[in-house]
């Protein structure tokens, strides 16, 4: 016992020294930083005099300085957004001696009178030495503008700028504009920056703010007159860090092509704004986002990102989940399932239901029913399978990831609405109208997500916008795409829903959009405007959501015009004659653009043309064949392309240009190629160097409306 008492207080005394100790070292540390500090303020020296000496004269404070902000670069690494310096150019009148100030006040005038040319020479003189016998007044803001890197770089060579023992006193305040090389496009989706407080407040620069701003640095600044701070030498008591850089999915061809297209849909039809997203289906990576809205006669801009934030009613694109739920529920063979749709227009509880068709469609199988896009034989259909059991119907449009946000990764996107039994809103009509796309809220990229799980055989696949975040050692962090572990619905739902919206475009509401290189899988919606809380005929939210090539689906994508003007007949407001014919153009650009998802088509040129050495004008081509005694080219045509053949003998061919059809341009320089393509009317893109060795659109066929052609180059 006596032991333990002992120990126990051997110890506590140990305890005891231990603490004493530790105390005089944080006393002798708190000793060592005073002191640091004294020796910083009263003899570490700047310029010659101390910090306290120039904290007394001249009001120096320790305030933050901004980082660089990161860049946003695209998925092929083009620059979206970055951040450039400027400067304000301003002259601490009472820095340089008497001798340099009198020597050296006549040229700085002179140049500031050249250079800048808000005052004369004399009125710069006269204001700078104003400023110098002013009790009150010291330094001197020289340009009411910024000025560039460039500028700045001259200007260092001026007198009062330039490095002197006995002069001094030019500064330059630092500030950063974001500058954006596409703008305008995508100008909603990059977002833009608040300028007083350099922080981002749309699109991705607000979503990924926190990465983009960086760590600010701390240093010494000069506080002058006007609450100007002005930096006091280079040296920063901690040096700012440079934001992280942003790279997107967003590929710029694709973004030009939608916003093209886009613009000239609305500007035809007059209407109030448009959407459209284009994904690429395995991935969710989001290649294009063009959202247009109408800001005068004939003008449109991107102010409101409506393919993440625009919720409305989708109409008809609906009929997609309401047609999967019947096929989940019934298993049923939809070309053996039949409604009678009548003339046109039934009465449900008081309430008409009605068909776009005048006249109606008659008896149609549930095949058809999608297809033609009856509102009446939907209705029927669930009038017949789900009216006993609404409960199940809701079940299944959770299922498809209808009742909560895509989760993308940027700020703003509205929930769905999708409402259920326990909704005050909810009433004997619901279920009907919910089925083809009424009494709801739904983002253009939440109806995408759903379109592009069914091309994807049925596994849902999150939109992503940003793949990486780098900063100057290489990727901090990279983001995977995000793909559903098992299918939203089962394969035998899926293969019928996909060819059923083939058939929507093979022979359905939307078959103007037909086309003979690759099939388009899609379904169009037109649902009227929910105003002042009545739905009104007339003015329409039209949209067509689909993928292509449906064999092989590489992209999907969504269109929306809000409230077209038509003229005439109304099928003119509806999602068939405005939002799918964007749909098609952009896709036959997409396609044109993408050799990895054309065909490939069989050479039908005659089996020497394989072998094209030259091709051109046939007047500069004889001057070449006379220059080495060829044989003669032949006359009576415009153009001539000429093969090598045994023995060294040449085979001229003509080459007839005038035909309405794609003309044969393998040999040609790009100059006659594209001289003789745009005079026909066509959208031209090229890749690679030298002379055509491929076309897209094969010699001799009819290009229809299909006027946008693809030429590899070697």
């Amino acid at each position: 016992m006596k032991n333990d008492v002992e120990s126990g207080q051997n110890n506590k005394k140990a305890l005891i020294a231990r603490a004493r100790t530790v105390g005089w070292l944080l006393f002798l540390l708190a000793i060592a930083v005073f002191g640091k500090l004294i020796r910083v303020q009263y003899y570490d020296e700047f310029k010659g005099k101390t910090w306290a000496e120039y904290s007394a004269k001249n009001d120096l404070k320790i305030d933050t300085i901004p980082a660089m902000r990161g860049n946003i670069y695209s998925v092929d690494d083009r620059l979206l957004a970055t951040s450039l310096p400027y400067y304000y150019v301003g002259l601490d009148t009472k820095v340089a001696d008497s001798a340099y100030f009198r020597n050296n006040i006549d040229e700085l005038s002179s140049l500031l009178a050249k250079s800048f040319g808000e005052h004369t020479a004399a009125g710069y003189k006269n204001k700078i030495m104003r400023y110098r016998v002013s009790k009150n007044k010291r330094y001197l803001r020289l340009k009411s503008r910024q000025i560039s890197h460039l500028d700045r770089e001259k200007i260092k060579k001026w007198p009062f700028f330039v490095k002197n023992r006995k002069g001094g006193g030019g500064k330059f305040e630092t500030i950063y504009k974001r500058y954006k090389p596409f703008s305008p496009m995508a100008d909603r989706t990059i977002g833009g920056i608040d300028p007083k407080s350099g922080r981002g407040y749309i699109g991705l620069e607000s979503s990924f703010d926190k990465n983009l701003e960086g760590k600010a640095g701390i240093g010494w600044v000069e506080m002058v007159e006007g609450g100007m701070k002005i930096p006091v030498g280079d040296a920063l008591n901690v040096q700012p860090e440079a934001g992280r850089d942003i790279y997107t999915t967003l590929d710029m061809n694709f973004q030009d092509r939608a916003e093209i297209a886009l613009r000239r849909k609305l500007i035809e039809s007059k209407a109030n704004y448009g959407c459209v997203i284009i994904m690429e289906v395995a991935t969710g990576e989001i290649r294009a986002m063009a959202n247009l809205t109408k800001r005068g006669e004939g003008k449109y801009e991107e102010v409101f990102n409506y393919a993440v934030a625009g919720g409305a009613d989708p109409g008809s694109t609906f009929k997609l989940p309401t047609m999967m739920a019947l096929l989940e529920e019934t298993k049923m063979n939809p070309d053996q399932i039949t409604v009678n749709t009548g003339a046109g227009s039934v009465r449900f509880r008081g309430t008409s239901i009605n068909d776009s068709k005048r006249g109606g469609h008659g008896v149609l199988t549930a095949t058809q029913v999608f297809e033609k896009s009856s509102n009446i034989g939907v209705h029927l259909l669930m009038q017949r399978y789900f009216f006993s059991k609404p409960d199940a119907y809701l079940s299944y449009l959770k299922k498809f990831h209808l009742t909560t946000p895509t989760g993308i990764h940027m700020k703003g996107e509205k929930p769905p609405y999708i409402k259920d039994r326990t909704s005050k809103q909810w009433s004997a009509y619901s279920l009907t109208f919910m089925s083809y796309g009424y009494e709801m809220s739904m983002t253009p990229l939440q109806t995408l997500a759903l379109y592009n799980a069914v091309a994807n055989d049925g596994y849902w696949v999150r939109p992503m916008i940003v793949r990486e975040i780098r900063n100057a050692e290489g990727v901090e962090d990279k983001i995977p795409p995000y793909v559903e572990d098992k299918p939203i619905a089962s394969p035998e739902t899926i293969k019928k829903v996909k060819q059923m919206l083939e058939g929507v475009v093979k022979a359905g509401s939307a078959k103007n959009i037909s086309s003979e290189l690759y099939q388009i899988a899609g379904k169009t919606g037109t649902a009227q405007k929910l105003i002042n809380g009545i739905y009104t005929p007339g003015k329409y939210y039209t949209s067509f959501a689909g993928y292509f090539p449906a064999d092989k689906p590489k992209y999907s994508a969504i269109v929306i015009i809000d409230t077209p003007q038509g003229s005439g007949a109304n099928y003119t407001l509806y999602a068939g004659s405005v939002a799918a014919p964007v749909f098609k153009e952009v896709a036959d650009r997409i396609y044109a653009y993408d050799m990895s998802i054309q065909k490939p088509i069989k050479d039908s040129l005659p089996e020497v043309s394989k072998d094209v050495k030259w091709a051109g004008r046939s007047e500069d081509l004889n001057v070449i064949s006379k220059e080495l005694k060829l044989t003669p080219v032949p006359a009576g045509s415009e153009y001539a392309a000429a093969s090598l053949l045994k023995k060294g003998k040449t085979n001229w061919q003509k080459r007839h240009m005038n035909s309405p059809d794609v003309p044969d341009l393998q040999g040609l320089a790009m100059r006659d190629a594209l001289y003789i393509l745009e005079n026909k009317g066509f959208n031209v893109t090229f890749k690679g160097s030298g002379k055509v060795v491929e076309q897209s659109l094969p010699p001799g066929t009819n290009p229809g409306s299909n006027k946008t052609i693809l030429l590899t180059l070697q």
